[in-house]
């Protein structure tokens, strides 16, 4: 029994301990609130304390604010810049809004607000004012042009940031001109009365230039084709004479890029895209290796194409013949923006002012065509009120209001706007141009800026090398492409090499009484020394007028009028009958006045080494408007050019010309034609022809015809990157026919030693050559080496087996 009561008075213990009684409850919660309260009350204090005494200084007023420190800036000044004023309640925060706002004044180097009692005081540290601003090391750069471009002038206010940003644009504009390298560093020169001295330390270092250019991704055209295309070129050892091309320029590549993709846009590729534009500079930080990357896509050809109206007054029947594009016609995206204007001009023109046209393209990726559908409907009735023009501190007005076939009132065209935009940026002589529109005085009236930056149009140029007809050869010339601002066009040229010596001012007014008409002037000076194929010299001084306007797309138009004194001078006691004949006539001096055209059609897909499509010229000369001389000239030249395969050319051209006497008057000696191994490649500078068989002279001929076929490819194993080609090639061709100085010099030939009864060699035969060539788009110009052996000449012919010089197009 004990052990169990002794078990169940422990459980009963326990019980007791954990419920103790309500009195103990209540007498623990009186001893800890107790506890709690004494902790708590110093606390409580001090924070309503704290409390009371924030809530004072809030409550209290600004009795007055006082300015201290300020020289030059007036107290009221800054005063103004405060967010708080006298009776406003002391806030933190507006007082940290008035430090922002006195610091973005750029007037004070330091600021500072105190509060003394009731008084608030700003303490300030004025910057210091610019005496003058001084560029020292730049020798590539004017002070003229970093003064422009720098926006801290003499009188302005000293601020590091200013400073900063001046540094970084003096850095962009010597980056413009490839030099990556320069340095800027910034310094001051303190003065009394807090004014500086600022200096531009210039550290310039030399030109980073373009090393090479290459493409990614392009197998219609090749490499040396695209570089004729775009403007960056890459350095060569003549640089230094040259306008900057080879200069890396970000902006030059962004146009150049664009101007690839119109490239191939106009040449079928309508899915084309330049992926990328990277300039990548040498580890070195010699010079900058650009790669295009480029997405040809299919060639397309023009499907189906016509006209549809939704205007019920507007037949589209007599707005087809304004296309310039048709069926079957290679994809060309610049004819269809050109169409498109046509049939809006032609519609504006019949009183439809608000007329639209839009092309709306239809693709085959079978065929490979793209139909256009042109539709032409109304567009909503808004006018121009004016059209502002920033930013041409040189170009005039005018120039730029031209390019605009929309004036002040007329009715607003956003395609038209669109191609006046185009036209100036076709002009180069800005750098940008943008045009923005926004609203005008009424909800019909549209504003038009145009914001333009112009960019340097003169260019001073030097070239040189060597050809086995003159031997060193080299020009320079100074053009300006916008002279005085008007649109002008003026080239002085002076050439030469031993044999040669000439000059050469011409002068072109673009847009001639305001019309598309090209109208100038040349004058000229040649002096030739003929003695290695003619015994004799002869000068030609004079000048011509000129008149040149389109016709059709891709179909132009040159008239011109050409007045000149010629001279047979020096002539060699050896010469030719005929030769001493035509230094006698007159002193060998006649004046010659001409009146000539020229009418030129060209389809080619390149400019200057196309590989597809026909170019055609003729050109015909009347002299006898005036002067001594009297004839009819004409010449004409067809080419072709057709793609065999992948970087290979087939090329054929048919030339020819024909010069006859009118009035009963003989074609003068030096009027005559006279071809060698620049037409047929195997004979010499004048090696074919009519010659004099005792004296070997050179005496010309009325008439000759020449014909080629070359086959142009790619030189196997050589990188691309040298941009050079080879080519075979089959000449053949005639001159013959010397005129009045055949029957001349046989009767000399008679009256000396009649006995040999003949001294002209005249006679139609066909000459024909074969041979190779090298060809070298060289960083100076295109360059070019033939050789030819002559299959068929004549026995007095004189043969020439290599021909080297600059390479000519064709």
């Amino acid at each position: 029994m004990m052990p169990t009561s002794h078990a169940q008075g422990d459980r009963q213990t326990g019980q007791t301990q954990r419920m103790p009684t309500l009195r103990t409850i209540r007498a623990r919660g009186i001893r800890l609130a107790l506890l709690l309260l004494l902790v708590a009350a110093p606390a409580a204090g001090l924070n309503s304390f704290a409390f009371t005494s924030g809530a004072a200084a809030q409550s209290s007023a600004i009795r007055d604010i006082r300015v201290s420190g300020n020289r030059r800036v007036e107290a009221e000044t800054v005063r103004s810049y405060l967010q708080f004023s006298v009776g406003d309640r002391y806030d933190p925060f507006q007082v940290d809004q008035s430090l922002q706002s006195l610091y973005a004044t750029g007037l004070f180097r330091d600021v500072r607000i105190e509060r003394r009692g009731a008084t608030v005081v700003v303490v300030v540290i004025e910057n210091p004012v610019i005496n003058k601003v001084v560029f020292e090391g730049n020798d590539e750069v004017e002070d003229k042009s970093l003064a422009t471009e720098v926006q801290l002038k003499s009188r302005s206010i000293y601020t590091r940031a200013r400073v900063q940003a001046d540094v970084q644009r003096i850095l962009d504009l010597y980056r413009r001109q490839g030099q990556y390298a320069a340095t800027v560093e910034p310094k001051i020169i303190q003065l009394e009365h807090n004014r500086v001295n600022l200096v531009f330390e210039i550290t310039e270092g030399n030109a980073t230039k373009v090393k090479s250019i290459n493409f990614i991704g392009n197998r219609a055209f090749s490499d040396s084709q695209l570089r004729d295309i775009i403007t960056t070129t890459q350095k060569s050892w003549l640089d230094f004479l040259k306008s900057g091309a080879a200069i890396y320029d970000p902006d030059r590549l962004n146009l150049d890029r664009e101007l690839l993709r119109q490239y191939y846009l106009k040449n079928g590729y309508a899915d084309a895209r330049i992926v990328s534009a990277v300039a990548d500079l040498d580890r070195d930080g010699s010079g900058f290796f650009i790669t295009f990357t480029i997405d040809e896509g299919e060639r397309y050809r023009f499907g189906n194409v016509d006209v549809l109206s939704k205007i019920g007054e507007v037949n589209a029947d007599d707005y087809r013949g304004d296309l310039l594009i048709g069926s079957g016609d290679v994809f060309n995206a610049s004819l269809i923006d050109k169409s498109v204007e046509k049939l809006t001009l032609a519609v504006s023109g019949r009183g439809y002012a608000f007329a639209r046209v839009r092309p709306r393209a239809e693709r085959d990726p079978i065929s490979r065509t793209i139909s256009i559908v042109f539709e032409i409907g109304e567009g909503p009735r808004v006018y121009i009120e004016r059209i502002n023009i920033y930013g041409n501190v040189r170009t005039r007005d005018y120039v730029i209001r031209r390019e605009f076939r929309l004036v002040e009132g007329d009715a607003y065209n956003p395609l038209m706007v669109d191609r006046a935009k185009k036209r100036l940026q076709a002009l180069g002589f800005f750098k940008k141009v943008k045009v923005k529109r926004r609203a005008g005085s009424a909800r019909d009236r549209v504003v038009l800026d145009v914001h333009l930056a112009e960019q340097s149009t003169g260019e001073l140029s030097f070239g040189g090398g060597y050809s086995t007809n003159e031997g060193i050869i080299g020009d320079i010339s100074i053009t300006e492409r916008n002279l005085m601002g008007r649109g002008q066009f003026l080239r002085l040229k002076l050439s030469g090499s031993i044999q040669r010596a000439q000059i050469d001012l011409s002068f072109t007014e673009p847009r001639f009484l305001d019309r598309n008409l090209a109208a100038g002037f040349d004058l000229f000076h040649k002096d030739v020394d003929q003695s290695s194929s003619g015994s004799y010299r002869f000068r030609k001084t004079g000048g011509g007028l000129r008149l040149g306007f389109p016709i059709a797309e891709n179909l132009w138009m040159n008239t011109r009028y050409t007045l000149s004194r010629d001279e047979i001078y020096d002539v060699g006691n050896e010469a030719s009958f005929a030769i001493k004949q035509a230094a006698a006539d007159n002193d060998g001096v006649a004046f010659t006045s001409a009146l000539g055209f020229t009418v030129v059609y060209d389809k080619r897909n390149h400019p200057k080494n196309p590989n597809r499509g026909y170019y055609f010229n003729i050109a015909s000369d009347f002299a006898g408007a005036g002067g001594d001389v009297q004839y009819w000239r004409t010449q004409a030249e067809a080419r072709a050019y057709y793609p065999v395969a992948k970087g290979v050319t087939l090329v054929g051209r048919i030339i020819g010309g024909h010069i006859a006497g009118w009035g009963g008057e003989d074609v003068r000696l030096i009027d005559l034609f006279y071809k060698g191994g620049e037409t047929i490649r195997g004979f010499s500078k004048s090696g074919f022809g009519p010659r004099d068989v005792l004296t070997g002279d050179a005496i010309g001929g009325t008439t000759w015809y020449a014909m080629t076929a070359e086959l142009r490819f790619p030189i196997p194993f050589l990188p691309k990157e040298l941009g050079m080609g080879a080519a075979i090639f089959a000449d053949a061709g005639s001159l013959f026919n010397a005129g009045g100085n055949a029957e001349a010099l046989n009767t000399q030939c008679v009256n000396r030693d009649r006995t040999l009864g003949i001294c002209l060699a005249d006679n139609d035969t066909i000459r024909a050559s074969a041979g190779f060539g090298i060809l070298w788009n060289s960083p100076v110009g295109p360059l070019r080496a033939d050789f030819a052996w002559a299959l068929q000449k004549a026995t007095e012919d004189e043969e020439q087996f290599f021909r080297f010089g600059a390479s000519t197009k064709f």
